[in-house]
């Protein structure tokens, strides 16, 4: 049997009204979810004294790291399941229902008691919040940038696809907007008291927008030929574990300097500032919202690059920066004022957008529509639990453990090392349609 024409309909039949709210209900997703990351990770030494015992401070902080990079390993099962649902049942429905289980789980933290209060049942209660937030989130990026891809027009998929990593940054920004302004405003006491909550109590009015946008818009034209002609995978992960093991492995590797970088770089670098270049709160969060929107202004130029001049030269471009770059930079972080530190964040946060706005496009085209959430959720999630969540982590045990600052530094080098790789044994997708088979 021939395969069935799934390329949906031409440009012009789809209305410029839908492809903006495919924009807008891709963009609050992430949003949601980063925002939440954002103040867990900017508000981790808080977090640390509120939910864990009284010891020496890299102890704390480390537990608090763990419990966010535990929140992680749930991922990969995440992956699979929204895979299956996004692949067999819809896009939309699989992003409707994971924004109102992660706006409700992030809504709880802010009602979770502390450990004066409770003991070890707060960091318990933590853990198990997070790792519902994990599961959640773990469709989230995947889903948006197929939605994004399939409903992109001709030669914009790299543009289009942009706006989930622009929306990542985005709640990241806000993020450490209020956080800085919380620590700004309130006193040390009134923080530990109930200003750490604030940020989370945010989550339940934008998940119900996020929903609600969703549930107006129809599924893809690609997955909508699909069901038409009842062509939908009924085991899509086992579909792509068959016949998709080389797309699956190269997008693993290709993610893993995203999941190295963007946590290092715009989650942990206000913790790694204050407490190890010893800058006041404030002027970390400083530097890291400058990165930020330079980083949100960037995102979209270079997922116009890769439309114009190729996913593989951006990607392969980013990490050779990284491999060069990494370590002189930080070098230049000891010791360096505050003007100084914002420089080579931006500098970073610029690198950081060669890999981000051009890999969402680029894993989206490895897969084919049958397979493509899965195959996107499944290989993101991995490489995010084994090297993102665990790089805050893994970042203050090397300094803990070599007393170097500079130790984070070659830990992405590696990982600019491993997606150049995965990379380089690629194909170019960009100028070529979207997988049918």
């Amino acid at each position: 049997m021939s395969p069935p024409d799934i390329s949906g309909p031409p440009d012009a039949d789809i209305d410029p009204s839908t492809r903006r709210r495919v924009v807008a209900a891709s963009f609050i997703g992430n949003f949601v979810e980063w925002f939440d990351y954002a103040a867990y990770g900017y508000l981790a030494a808080t977090i640390s004294t509120v939910f864990f015992p009284d010891t020496d401070r890299t102890t704390a902080l480390l537990a608090t790291f763990s419990v966010f990079a535990v929140s992680f390993f749930v991922r990969p099962f995440g992956g699979f399941v929204w895979g299956h649902i996004g692949d067999k049942v819809g896009r939309r429905s699989a992003l409707s229902l994971s924004i109102v289980i992660m706006s409700v789980a992030t809504f709880c933290i802010a009602l979770l008691p502390t450990y004066r209060a409770v003991g070890l049942l707060a960091p318990a209660l933590l853990l198990v919040v997070r790792v519902v937030q994990g599961f959640s989130a773990s469709g989230e990026y995947a889903g948006a940038s197929a939605f994004l891809v399939e409903y992109a027009p001709a030669g914009r998929r790299g543009l289009y696809a942009s706006v989930v990593p622009a929306s990542t940054a985005s709640g990241l920004l806000l993020g450490s907007l209020l956080a800085a302004l919380l620590t700004g405003v309130l006193s040390e006491g009134e923080m530990h008291s109930w200003g750490w909550r604030l940020p989370f109590l945010l989550a339940a009015p934008m998940g119900l927008i996020g929903r609600y946008i969703r549930l107006r818009l129809e599924d893809t034209p690609a997955f909508r030929a699909l069901e038409e002609q009842q062509e939908t995978a009924p085991t899509p992960a086992r579909r792509m574990l068959r016949a998709n093991r080389r797309p699956l492995i190269l997008a693993m590797g290709a993610t893993v300097l995203n999941a190295v970088a963007f946590y290092m770089l715009l989650s942990y670098m206000p913790t790694y500032l204050s407490e190890e270049l010893h800058f006041g709160a404030t002027e970390s969060f400083l530097a890291t919202t400058v990165s930020l929107a330079t980083y949100i202004a960037f995102i979209f130029f270079t997922g116009l690059a890769s439309d114009r001049f190729g996913r593989k030269k951006m990607l392969i471009t980013a990490s050779v920066l990284f491999t060069l770059c990494t370590v002189p930079a930080f070098m230049l972080l000891d010791g360096a004022g505050l003007l100084a530190v914002i420089a080579i964040q931006v500098l970073l946060g610029g690198m950081l957008t060669l890999n981000d706005g051009t890999l969402p496009s680029f894993l989206a085209e490895l897969f084919p529509t049958r397979v493509r959430y899965s195959g996107f959720a499944i290989s993101f999630n991995l490489a995010n639990a084994l090297f993102g969540g665990t790089a805050a982590f893994v970042a203050t045990l090397l300094i803990s453990w070599t007393g170097s600052p500079i130790a984070p530094a070659w830990y992405l080098v590696a990982a600019a090392l491993c997606s150049l790789w995965a990379v380089l044994r690629s194909k170019e997708t960009s100028r070529e349609p979207l997988r049918e088979e």
